[in-house]
């Protein structure tokens, strides 16, 4: 078998090795005798660090493009206007499957209309927060209520329906908490109005 052909200079072929280029140049120069090589694409510029645009790039670190998610990755998210926003009506959201949970499905209401009794008249955020998950919450709980009278005069036939009833708030409670997690103001559905 033979051996496939060395590039020059590899090997014992006699050929003096390339020069490499000395260690004070900065990246992407090269010897006063060869053309300039061009750095690779994401590499910096010729002549060393900073890149032309400078750190950080243009628009910041939040800019699209930047590699680094945008706004409400190290503070609040867009839609609030500080973290104590995003704090009261994320208890107003996911304090409505709590109470659900803890006060056998009849006590969801209490969260939402804590934030919306403390932050409410301070913060239009918060307060159409609250009064979405208040609203959605004293709807179900007449809901829930309706059902147990159903399930009494049924002598225990429709059991289920109050089961039903109960977790419809869990789920989306915790689905409005997602969304105003990012921002977003969750529209309820099957929801009367009560508050405004």
């Amino acid at each position: 078998m033979t051996e496939p052909p060395r590039p020059p200079g590899a090997g014992d072929s006699g050929a003096p090795p390339p020069e490499a280029t000395p260690p004070s140049a900065p990246y992407g120069s090269s010897s006063a005798d060869e053309p300039p090589t061009a750095p690779l694409s994401g590499a910096p510029a010729p002549g060393g660090y900073p890149p032309p645009g400078g750190y950080p790039p243009p628009g910041g670190y939040g800019a699209p493009g930047a590699g680094y998610p945008g706004g409400g990755a190290y503070g609040a998210p867009a839609g609030y206007a500080n973290n104590d926003d995003k704090t009261w009506s994320l208890i107003a959201h996911f304090g409505g499957p709590v109470g659900v949970v803890v006060g056998g499905s009849l006590l969801g209401w209490v969260a939402p209309l804590i934030a919306f009794s403390v932050k409410g008249q301070q913060s239009p955020t918060v307060r159409a927060h609250a009064v979405a998950a208040l609203n959605f919450q004293i709807t179900w709980v007449i809901a829930t209520l309706i059902s147990f009278v159903l399930a009494v005069v049924t002598c225990g036939l429709l059991f289920f329906i109050p089961i039903i009833v109960a977790l419809i708030p869990i789920i989306f409670g915790i689905i409005g908490g997602v969304k105003a997690t990012e921002g977003v103001l969750y529209r309820y559905p099957m929801t009367y109005t009560f508050v405004k």
